[in-house]
Parts: structure tokens; C-alpha cells; sequence
């Protein structure tokens, strides 16, 4: 297939944006870039996809996604993070049944496919939720998941036994690092490759330093990466400083930090902490619109970047983002730190765009296959239409991709070579089915949990 007629955004090692440019894929590879009429007149026989109108770039990479959690979107708004947990989203998610984990992994998917997203990071998917359904969903919709297994043998959260889990999530070092194990035998590398499986654990305090140890040592010897939310909140340093550590001193003793580790929100760091962490080449995924919602602070991304820290970007969970929408979090991205620095040049845009695509390829270990549009990588991308009252004009295409576009203005996907989105249609997907499922399944998993009345908000519903 010869896609024409686009500006194709390359990010590339010479960060080429190519005008009136065409992308030709075989099989499931990018085969040729170039100009149109070039491309054309090699190719005369080649189907043709006409994009004239849309600019191409990489198909997005979200570091951190709760797939799991869109079935509970906009049922824990405007609660600080430990509240948020313990008291709402940790109690609806321990109602879940198997096809309550079906109908949200199925929305979740879907609403990244329709925003861009070709390519995202499970960062805790518990043992109720049933792995071999994810892995299912991920199979059969086409899209590229790198999907986390919970690792766990403590129920709280940091240093208060009062911070606890709901009995339904919680999961002994039996259940979860054996189980997870037997996931990445089964599943890794599966759907073509487009299936990944990695280690989960949960927050420090929630893990025990042993079993952290015991993972990381399978980790290496595997080759099974790990993600972790890590220095979220004050809580998590606190937590830290009682057990004599910061958080990398902690993470660097239990053997967590290296390439094949990606360290969640990492918002309460030292200079010391980062240092370690560039010293290391452990990755961090940025969730900017989580962050600010939850109040748990602000990423130190300029330093991070400066000491030679990869940093991707993540949505984060429905219930503190509302949304899988990783254009929209491209925006917060690069303006919040120019807010919080007084300085307008602060993660300007091409910065942010590199977070979503290669520095996302990067922190998956992806970076050779993914991530950026060149020949011979798998052809995952995305045609994004500027021809709207919203995106025009338009004098720099990543200024508009960044700053002007969202997930609604997605006009084609393509993943491992095959066309995943038309038009703004899912073509893998039933979309109205996924819908009214989760509508109908949502409302019984609320009512399950007994929070029919808090989830209404403040004001009088009539």
C-alpha cells in the first residue's frame, strides 16, 4: 500500500518532516519514504491511499495505561491519591468480574486505536482481571501492548497499615511472580510480536524487599522487563526516608533500576535520584494530566533530560485522567513545565512529540523497530486530519500535531502494517457493542461496590 499525498513527520535521526510525502508498506514494514510523484513513478502499480489533508507521524507510544480502569472513568474526580485508592478506585476495581475486565480492557484499547495510540505500556494488570484476556483483546484488535503482570505480596500502601488494599485485589508472592512468569512463557512475543509481557510490582511498601529481589534476579536472567509507579506522592517518599533510603537508593539495592526498567511518575526525586537514574539508563514514563489531577506534584522532566534521562509519556488510569488520549496529555506535557519554570522554552514541542514516539520506543526496548518512520521498521503510524477549523492554519505540523490536535482529529491508523483505523472507524473493533457493554457493566460494578451514591458528584441529579 502507497499512503500519498501526506506531510509525514519522520523523527528520524535528521528529524525530517517530508511535504507532499508518501510512505509505501510491504507486509508489515515501512519499504520506501519520499516525495509523492517520486514514490509514484517508481511504484506505478501500487494501491494508493490518498492523504492529502493529514499529517503522518509515528504511531503514538503510551508508557503507563491502566487498562483495566476505563470502566470506572469519572468515578473517583477530585480526590487526593491514598483517598482515591483506598476508598474508591481500589474498592471498585476488587468488584471486577472476568467480563467487567473484558468490557474496560476492550474501551481502553479502543479509545487508544481511535486517539493515535498504536503502541502502549499495561502497567499493573491484576491476577482478577484474567492476563489471558488482555493478551486476547491486544491479539485480536491489532494493536501493540507490552503488557505488565502484578508482582505483590503486601496489601498496603507505604508505611500505614491503614492504607490498605480491597481483599479482592489483593494477591500473595504464590499467586502473582509465578503467575506472571507463566504469562510471559504463554504470551511473549506472540500476535506477531506485538505482545510483550512484563513484570508489574506493585509501589514500595506494597512489596516486600525480598520478593523484589527475587524478581529482579528473573528479570535479568529472562530478560523480562519491569515497570513500577514509583515517588508519586509525599507518601511514597516518606516512605522511603523510613526505611533509611531515597527512592533509587531503595530501588538500586532491590536490583530495580537498569535499561529494561521503566520507574512511573517519578515526581519526588532528589538531584541524587536522578542522577542515579541517568547513571543506570532507567526510563521514566511522564503522566503530566494524572500528576496534577491527583495533586501529587510535578515531574522534574528538564533535569531528568538534562542528565541524560529517557523520559516517555503515559496517560495514567481513566479515573485520574478521564481520558487514554495521548495527544491531549502532548499538550499538558509541554506547557505545564513552562509554567512551573517562568520559562517559555521549557520541553517545547518537538521535545514532547520525541517523548511520544521514540523516547516511548526507547523505554520499551522497542527503539529499533518502532517509534520513528524509517525503511525497514514495522510500519505502525498514524494520519492525523488538519484539514478543520480547529487545526488551521498551520505553519509548523508539530506545533500542530502538539499544541492543536487531540485524539478526535485521528483520521487513519495503521499497525504492524495493517490498517487498524479509516476515517476515524475502528475496523477491528466493534465500537457501538464495546460501548453498551461498557455502559451496562460499569453501572453493576458501581452498584457491586456500594458506591452508587458517591460516584454522582456534588450537585443534585434530578
Amino acid at each position: 500500500m502507497l499512503y500519498t499525498h501526506a506531510t509525514i513527520i519522520t523523527i528520524n535521526p535528521a528529524r525530517e518532516i517530508v511535504l507532499d510525502g508518501a510512505l509505501l508498506v510491504r507486509s508489515n514494514l515501512i519499504a520506501a519514504i519520499g516525495k509523492t510523484q517520486a514514490l509514484k513513478k517508481d511504484y506505478p502499480q501500487e494501491e494508493e491511499t490518498d492523504l492529502t489533508g493529514r499529517i503522518i507521524i509515528p504511531g503514538l507510544i503510551s508508557t503507563h495505561v491502566h487498562t483495566a480502569q476505563s470502566l470506572i472513568r469519572g468515578a473517583a474526580d477530585d480526590l487526593e491519591l491514598v483517598s482515591w485508592l483506598c476508598e474508591r478506585v481500589w474498592v471498585l476495581q476488587g468488584n471486577y468480574s472476568e467480563e467487567d475486565s473484558k468490557a474496560a480492557v476492550q474501551l481502553s484499547i479502543a479509545e487508544m486505536l481511535k486517539g493515535g495510540t498504536t503502541c502502549f505500556l499495561e502497567s499493573m494488570f491484576a491476577d482478577r482481571y484474567n492476563f489471558d484476556i488482555l493478551c486476547v483483546a491486544v491479539q485480536q484488535s491489532g494493536i501493540r501492548g507490552c503488557l505488565g503482570k502484578i508482582v505483590m505480596d503486601l496489601a498496603k500502601y507505604g508505611d500505614n497499615p491503614k492504607w490498605s488494599m480491597h481483599p479482592g485485589l489483593v494477591e500473595t508472592r504464590e499467586m502473582s511472580l509465578p503467575g506472571a512468569v507463566k504469562m510471559w512463557e504463554k504470551w511473549n512475543g506472540t500476535a506477531n510480536d506485538r505482545i510483550r509481557v512484563w513484570f508489574a510490582p506493585r509501589t514500595p511498601g506494597g512489596v516486600s524487599d525480598e520478593l523484589y529481589k527475587e524478581m529482579s534476579a528473573l528479570s535479568r536472567a529472562h530478560a523480562i522487563p519491569i515497570t513500577m509507579h514509583c515517588a508519586e506522592v509525599k507518601a511514597d517518599r516518606a516512605f522511603f526516608a523510613s526505611v533509611g533510603h531515597t527512592p533509587m537508593t531503595y530501588c538500586d539495592e532491590v536490583g530495580l533500576l537498569g535499561p529494561q526498567t521503566v520507574l512511573v511518575h517519578m515526581v519526588h526525586l532528589d538531584d541524587a535520584d536522578i542522577a542515579k537514574l541517568a547513571e543506570t539508563n532507567t526510563h521514566v514514563a511522564h503522566c503530566p494530566t494524572s500528576n496534577a489531577k491527583l495533586a501529587s506534584g510535578i515531574c522534574r522532566v528538564r533535569d531528568l533530560q538534562q542528565a541524560g534521562v529517557n523520559v516517555g509519556l503515559g496517560t495514567d488510569g481513566a479515573p485520574c485522567n478521564n481520558s487514554n488520549d495521548l495527544m491531549q496529555e502532548m499538550k499538558l506535557a509541554a506547557i505545564i513545565h513552562k509554567a512551573v519554570s517562568y520559562d517559555p522554552t521549557a520541553v517545547p514541542a518537538e521535545n514532547v512529540l520525541e517523548m511520544a514516539t521514540i523516547n516511548g520506543a526507547r523505554a520499551l526496548g522497542l527503539e529499533g523497530s518502532i517509534g520513528s518512520l524509517e525503511v525497514g521498521k514495522k510500519a505502525d503510524f498514524v494520519a492525523v486530519d488538519v484539514w478543520s477549523v480547529g487545526m488551521q492554519p498551520c505553519f509548523s505540523p508539530v506545533s500542530a500535531v502538539v499544541y492543536s490536535a487531540t485524539g478526535r482529529d485521528v483520521d487513519v491508523v495503521v499497525v504492524d502494517g495493517k490498517m487498524l483505523v479509516k476515517g476515524g472507524k475502528l475496523l477491528t473493533m466493534d465500537e457501538g457493542e464495546i460501548i453498551a457493554e461498557a455502559e451496562k457493566r460499569s453501572k453493576e460494578v458501581v452498584a457491586r461496590a456500594g458506591l452508587v451514591e458517591a460516584v454522582k458528584g456534588r450537585w443534585p441529579i434530578v
